[in-house]
């Protein structure tokens, strides 16, 4: 297993943090986030009865420890912790089916690093490029203030104030060793993930969420440009295509103007002889040799005829191998073609049953199986599984803990099989998941169906 390395991140927040909030809670889609898997998105920490969002949560943990009149306008209320790996880490996790297993140890190290009640939300986002976790910490500690010089001097006519009175100091929760040490036992707690702390001493340095936004808007503005410019060359290299064209049918002209030359030369070859011959009939006749110029010119013509038919021998074979390969490659597509279509009938027809599974597949990709688990369903036995199942007729996603996926043959099912949940059709147990979910929070299915029957 190759070893990567951990993400703990801790920023400070002033005021009421309601940006954040936003971030978090997805009231505002950040431009990085897939917002068909926004859905996929969980709390994993319950808010107590009557709070609803991150900001109220800070604040009534502010009021149960007694400390709202204490704190400052602009007094640092809560810490954002962000705790991830690489990408290539988390994708692996998420892989394994070890993403709860996952979300659940690092809750248990911010309980036992920072206290339970101070930890007062933590969201896992899945919609981006890497599953990660946004946990907020209210800085509420116990131990003694530390005291100035001066404060050290009247320590003997002062009483030190109480070590166990919480007070909020996110100074002293984000002081340098304590940064030092969280990084070492966060590393320590994901080693077990194949995860560990990053080069102690780097120079490198977290990019803050506006900074991250800012530089995606120049990058953006970069490529834009660079779609421009590719445009252009796009419309250059159009302008070019088209000479190129208008060359090659030039070419092609002159070729045809070439072939009627040699033909117009040929018949030129054939006076020229047969004005040679008269020539030299009248030469024999005057008792004259053959002119010298005659036979040059003659010599000329010929090789340029020679040249020519040469040219026109070379293109036509050049012509003749282009067609051999295409019909060659033709004939292999069409070839390689037809076994495919016969394998996959010899396929139909020992196997009836796999045209009707491939109608599967997608629905087991869409309620959130992977390959090898579909493939494991496909063998017909039974099947544990733990993690989301996503119900395609209520879009809602359900935890399923350990339940029991089959596929049954089934003549009326469609494409001849059932999909079943522990025992039950798919769709039985959703619904059932479905009235669980809203009977623990307070709704009448039952009856708000009912009601609507009515209506309509």
């Amino acid at each position: 297993m190759t070893m990567g390395y951990v993400v703990f991140h801790m920023q400070k927040t002033r005021g009421t943090d309601s940006g954040t909030s936003a971030h978090i809670e997805r009231k505002v889609k950040p431009s990085n986030a897939d917002e068909e898997r926004t859905h996929l998105n969980r709390r994993l920490i319950e808010y107590p009865d009557g709070i609803h969002t991150r900001t109220q949560a800070i604040q009534h943990r502010l009021e149960t420890a007694g400390l709202t009149r204490k704190v400052g306008k602009n007094q640092v209320r809560a810490i954002r912790i962000m705790l991830s790996g690489s990408p290539d880490d988390m994708q692996r996790i998420v892989r394994e089916g070890r993403l709860d297993e996952w979300c659940a140890d690092n809750m248990e190290y911010l309980a036992e690093t920072f206290g339970r009640e101070n930890i007062v939300s933590a969201d896992l986002h899945l919609d981006e490029t890497s599953p990660h976790i946004h946990a907020t910490l209210v800085p509420i500690v116990t131990t003694e203030r530390k005291r100035k010089k001066q404060e050290a001097r009247a320590a003997k006519r002062y009483r030190t104030k109480s070590a166990s009175h919480p007070r909020l100091c996110a100074d002293e929760v984000m002081s340098r060793v304590k940064l030092k040490g969280y990084q070492d036992t966060y590393a320590a707690a994901m080693a077990k993930y194949g995860l560990k702390r990053g080069i102690e001493g780097s120079e490198a340095r977290h990019v803050g969420t506006q900074q991250f936004y800012r530089e995606m808007f120049v990058r953006n503005n970069e490529i834009a440009e660079q779609v421009v410019h590719l445009k252009e060359q796009r419309q250059t290299l159009t302008v070019d295509i088209a000479a190129l064209q208008a060359q090659q049918e030039a070419a092609w002209a002159e070729l045809m103007q070439t072939r009627r030359e040699i033909k117009t030369d040929k018949l030129k070859s054939m006076a020229v002889d047969a004005t040679t011959k008269a020539v030299e009939r009248i030469g024999t006749l005057f008792h004259d040799p053959k002119p010298a110029r005659y036979e040059k010119q003659i010599a000329d013509l010929q090789g340029i005829i020679d040249d020519r038919d040469k040219r026109i021998g070379q293109l036509r074979q050049e012509i003749e191998t282009m067609k051999a390969g295409h019909r060659k490659e033709v004939a292999e597509l069409k070839q390689g073609a037809h076994e495919v279509l016969r394998a996959f009938a010899r396929v139909g027809d020992l196997f009836p049953y796999v045209k009707g599974l491939l109608k599967w597949e997608n629905y087991c990709k869409t309620i959130g199986l992977n390959k090898e688990q579909t493939r494991m369903l496909f063998t017909m036995q039974p099947f544990r599984y733990t993690g989301d199942l996503c119900s395609v007729r209520y879009g809602l996603t359900f935890k399923a803990d350990d339940v029991v996926l089959q596929f049954r043959p089934d003549k009326e099912g469609p494409g001849g099989f059932r999909f079943t949940i522990n025992g039950k059709e798919d769709d039985a147990w959703f619904q059932q998941q479905r009235k669980e979910m809203y009977e623990r929070m307070g709704i009448d299915v039952e009856g708000t169906e009912h009601g609507r029957r009515m209506k309509l």
